[in-house]
């Protein structure tokens, strides 16, 4: 300004000015004087800076939800959780799961050293309870989850036994009393088990029918396991599913299709007009199944059974083939047909990983749960199904080309998230006992689960090194603006799921296996290691406000005498 308070530069000078600065030094030179301040607070300054900074592409639009480009880029600057505030060392050996409870007050861990740790979330994080399940035969514990009232913690764990072994179990932790309600057995120990009710849980079986055949039996338990009437069980078969190429069902969770409909701000990031999404459904199981007509298809799977076990022929197949074959041919005719229509309001989403070329997990099963299936009352067994109908039928699948590693629903449940390491382009499986090799990056998928479609652009930045055939689960979660991800590069990531881009490094020691945002306050991110430890993170913004000094309140008595005088 000169001397009459006239600008020397024209405000368009200035900005141009501006537009060769970083946003510290927009900030800084909007201190020198009125006329700066005004231009260091413009829309399509801070639209360029926001662009420019955290290289968004240029075609996504801003967040729905943002009331300008400045305050979008504070957003992101200032609200990820990317401080470290506290380092929790209670545990003894490798950090493998985190879960919170929903109302964001307490947290649970499960470890390596078999103890699952119940913490209270304070401003200071403190250990509320530890419960050894070593007493009960476990080798660790892996995965926990609160019930929707957070009045009771499901604890899953791995059985001692032999180093094939597959057997876990599912226990059910009372959080009055601490004291353990039941355990049930779950197998594959991946399975993990999930909460359907607040007071029943999903446990898995397998059964195997050949030596890379099998059915895996998902069991609704009563989390109390007790009968109160003849009319109430402790357990009820919900789904019986058959298995192929030595494949399995893990990882069950499930998803409430009545919250779908709740505003979500998850947006597709490909340009307008343009459908470059994929719909995927179970029409295929991975093979040449449209090409080649059902029933005559059957025909010739029995022609080649017949002779064969009639001496008559040789099989020309490898032996796993043939038994895929046949398996194939005797589950026609046996499998209970899905239900017909769109998930309901009333229903849920059973949401697992299986496959059907190779016992690695590449694909999504998805399975409705209806109503009445919500409830141990009833029939046990067989409900609904034909004396002659063995399985079930799936409603969707949905293929990844790769090895599932993690997986997570967005709070509004209608978003599937899902960590993959991808196969190479064009790989064929000839032997399911040999899958083929996977990435080191991992991919993170999105999946609309109200219309069965992928969505966004994959997420890329953490990495992972265990080979297939020793690969492991590396939980990820979703706030309502965010994901996380553990990764074996010793880092956790966030990334923003408007924007597609990664926002935070979160450093340990050793491999990050798991991670989750506080339900209540996404500004507040654990992070669990195989060093042992479990990190907190919290915002910039959050920790300015628990580090400002408060002021004293004055004694009543000294105020009161005050007003005397």
């Amino acid at each position: 300004m000169d001397e009459g308070e006239t600008p020397l530069l024209p405000d368009s000078l200035v900005y141009q000015i501006f537009l060769s600065l970083g946003p510290a030094d927009v900030l800084a030179a909007g201190l020198a004087c009125r006329q700066w301040q005004a231009v260091s607070r413009d829309e399509c300054l801070w639209r360029e800076q926001f662009y420019r900074y955290y290289q968004v592409a240029r075609d996504v639009p801003r967040h729905p939800a943002a009331t300008s480009w400045f305050e979008e880029f504070r957003r992101l600057y200032d609200a990820v959780p990317c401080v470290e505030v506290q380092t929790l060392r209670e545990h003894t050996d490798q950090v493998l799961h985190l879960s919170f409870s929903h109302s964001g007050y307490q947290f649970a861990s499960c470890s390596k050293d078999c103890t699952v740790k119940i913490w209270n979330n304070d401003p200071t994080i403190s250990l509320l309870h530890s419960a050894d399940m070593r007493p009960y035969n476990w080798s660790y514990t892996q995965f926990s989850q609160f019930n929707q009232d957070d009045s009771l913690l499901l604890a899953s764990g791995v059985f001692l036994g032999p180093h094939n072994s597959s057997s876990g179990e599912i226990a059910v932790i009372s959080l009055d009393t601490f004291a353990l309600l039941s355990r049930v057995r779950n197998k594959p120990y991946d399975v993990f088990g999930c909460w359907l009710t607040d007071t029943s849980l999903i446990s898995g079986n397998l059964h195997r029918i050949g030596d890379i055949t099998s059915c895996s039996v998902l069991w609704l338990n009563n989390a109390f396991q007790d009968v109160e009437s003849e009319n109430v069980n402790v357990v009820k078969r919900l789904f019986k599913i058959q298995n192929l190429n030595a494949s399995t069902i893990r990882t069950v969770m499930v998803a409430d299709c009545s919250r779908f409909d709740s505003p979500d701000l998850l947006l597709d990031a490909g340009a307008p007009g343009t459908d470059s999404s994929c719909v995927f459904d179970l029409g295929s199981d991975g093979e040449d199944e449209e090409s080649d007509p059902g029933p005559a298809r059957a025909k010739g799977l029995r022609r080649l059974l017949d002779g064969f076990l009639e001496g008559r022929a040789q099989p020309p197949l490898p032996e796993s083939t043939l038994e895929t074959k046949v398996a194939k041919l005797l589950a026609q005719g046996h499998t209970k047909p899905p239900e017909q229509g769109r998930a309901a309001a009333g229903n849920k989403l059973l949401i697992f990983t299986t496959g059907c070329l190779t016992y690695s997990p590449h694909q999504i099963g998805i399975k409705q749960i209806l109503p009445h299936q919500m409830t141990t009352a009833g029939p046990v067994l067989g409900e609904g199904r034909g004396s002659d109908a063995f399985f079930d039928a799936l409603d969707h699948v949905i293929d990844v080309h790769g090895h599932i590693i993690g997986m997570g629903l967005s709070p509004d449940n209608r978003y599937l998230y899902v960590n993959s390491r991808a196969w190479p382009s064009g790989s064929v499986v000839a032997d399911p006992m040999q899958p083929p090799p996977i990435a080191e990056e991992i991919d993170l998928l999105v999946f609309d689960l109200k219309t069965m479609r992928e969505v966004k652009r994959a997420l890329r930045a953490h990495r992972a090194y265990t080979p297939n055939d020793e690969c492991f689960f590396i939980f990820l979660d979703v706030s309502r603006d965010f994901v996380a991800s553990g990764a074996e590069d010793r880092h956790g990531y966030i990334w923003d799921r408007h924007y597609n881009i990664c926002l935070a490094k979160l450093r340990h020691e050793d491999v990050v296996n798991s991670v989750v945002f506080s339900p209540q306050e996404q500004e507040l991110l654990l992070t669990a290691s195989d060093d042992a430890t479990i990190k907190a993170w919290r915002s910039p913004r959050t920790v300015r406000v628990l580090q400002a000094p408060r002021p004293r309140p004055r004694p009543f008595f000294s105020w009161f005498a005050s007003q005397k005088h």
